[in-house]
């Protein structure tokens, strides 16, 4: 099966087809950096690195660029409020972004530009639409003319009569039209700013974008993504801005993640609801919030509570109890490397059904499906006495495929226990056959406290991590 997506440009799936064979250009949208980011960060955070993660599966060599805004009205606000210079509040909080994000198990991207290190080539930019009159000057400001771009509404499948009549929009004595909006905003006395030919400023949201992608992967890229919330207005100005210039695609394939919702209600300020993701994974492990994410497929609204918590957390430790099983029991299989055909067979429709949904736009839930059904195959065989060390490595590598493009699984039970717990553990096994039961309890309840579980199984004492 080929690889389908909804693209929200035309509202409809499409076979994906990049514009050069074997390679993606991607780009999605990344944080205005002014403070930690929440829970609701973390849903475009999570399936763009699955998209990425999964076509890399495919063997496609993917260029993922997101960008860091790292000056606007909100830094130079923050800034002024806690006493320090722009750049040193775009730098805390790039840190912080990344470390958190890693935290989620989120790869690398490619690249991650930031604004300020692109002013010259944004300016280059907007002179451009200048001269081809689609942006004017007024009172050291720069506005895109949208009655200028024909198709602007294109991809929030709206019009300028609708949006004048059906949005508020703040009305601007400078501007030609309300729907225009700002390339370039003329710096108050005191913010940071750069020269321009139109006088010190900075730039405004959209074209930075714009200005970025065409650096960095060219005039027309394969996907562009984020938020359904940037679909209107940020997104459909920067095609505005880069087909005037351009005049070509911006972007073949759109692709846009709902909200995340919080007990059923939408995350805001007034409400007081967010949770940030350093705070979150102090309480959760972070696969458990990055298997809660893929639970649901990425156009669906998705709710955040304890209990669908509690059900990821479940749901996953099955698929962690199975992984570590599979690990323990090679260590005492038998080194036989026959394997029935029956079970490569349906080990190779499982695979094959995993792809079939992750090939469906990205359905990640019906993916997880799959895994799951991996894992009951995984069970039913390690049921048995004697097992195959060659058919318990095509299940660990089976089940590493599938987290190669879902990053479900912790690969703590890799490490080697320290010096003081391989003793405590050796104790115990000897106050057993000692039958000092309660000395071997109490090393139970101590290593419990130091997050290992230990399991007494046929094949000898496993471990594992909390």
């Amino acid at each position: 099966m080929t690889l389908k997506v909804y693209n929200t440009l035309t509202r409809k799936k499409e076979e994906f087809v990049p514009i050069e064979p074997g390679k993606v250009k991607m780009y999605v949208c990344g944080p205005t950096v002014y403070n930690y980011i929440h829970i609701g960060n973390g849903r475009p955070v999570i399936f763009f690195d699955v998209v990425r993660r999964y076509l890399e599966s495919q063997k496609y060599e993917v260029n993922y660029i997101t960008n860091f805004t790292d000056v606007d009205d909100k830094m130079i606000r923050k800034a002024e409020e806690l006493a320090v210079t722009v750049p040193e509040l775009a730098e805390t909080f790039i840190q912080a972004f990344l470390d958190d994000v890693k935290t989620l198990g989120v790869h690398d991207a490619t690249l991650n530009p930031r604004v300020t290190e692109n002013i010259q080539e944004i300016i280059d930019f907007i002179a451009a639409l200048v001269e081809k009159d689609f942006a004017y000057e007024a009172r050291g400001d720069v506005y895109y003319r949208t009655s200028k771009f024909a198709e602007y509404g294109k991809l929030s499948n709206q019009n300028l009569e609708e949006l004048q009549y059906g949005i508020r929009i703040e009305v601007d004595d400078r501007k030609e039209s309300p729907q225009d909006f700002v390339l370039w905003k003329a710096a108050k006395p005191g913010e940071i700013y750069w020269d321009s030919p139109w006088g010190q400023g900075r730039p405004g949201w959209h074209i930075e974008c714009s200005a970025m992608v065409r650096k960095y992967l060219g005039e027309t890229i394969d996907i562009h993504g984020g938020g359904q919330d940037l679909t209107f207005p940020h997104h459909e100005c920067e095609i505005a801005q880069t087909e005037a210039v351009t005049g070509h695609p911006m972007a073949n394939y759109w692709l846009h993640n709902a909200f995340l919702n919080i007990d059923n209600e939408k995350m805001s300020k007034s409400l007081g609801n967010g949770i940030l993701i350093r705070d979150l994974v102090k309480q959760i492990k972070p696969q458990v919030f990055r298997f809660f994410m893929l639970s649901a497929h990425y156009r669906n609204p998705l709710n955040f509570s304890d209990e669908s918590l509690k059900q990821a957390s479940n749901a996953l430790e099955r698929i962690q109890n199975a992984y570590d099983n599979l690990k323990h029991r090679l260590t005492t299989a038998s080194a036989t490397s026959e394997i029935e055909s029956a079970l490569t067979d349906r080990l190779a429709a499982i695979a094959s059904q995993f792809d079939d949904k992750m090939n469906d736009d990205f359905n990640t839930p019906d993916a997880i499906t799959a895994v799951f059904d991996l894992v009951a195959e995984a069970n039913l065989y390690l049921q048995q006495e004697r097992v195959n060390a060659a058919a318990l490595q095509l299940f660990l590598d089976q089940l590493q495929a599938f987290d190669q493009t879902l990053g479900i699984l912790s690969q703590q039970s890799d490490e080697l226990l320290d010096d003081e717990i391989e003793q405590l553990i050796i104790e115990r096994t000897e106050s057993r056959k000692s039958k000092n039961w309660a000395r071997a309890d109490e090393i139970r309840d101590l290593l419990t406290e130091k997050g290992i579980f230990l399991e007494d199984t046929p094949q000898g004492i496993r471990w594992r991590r909390k």
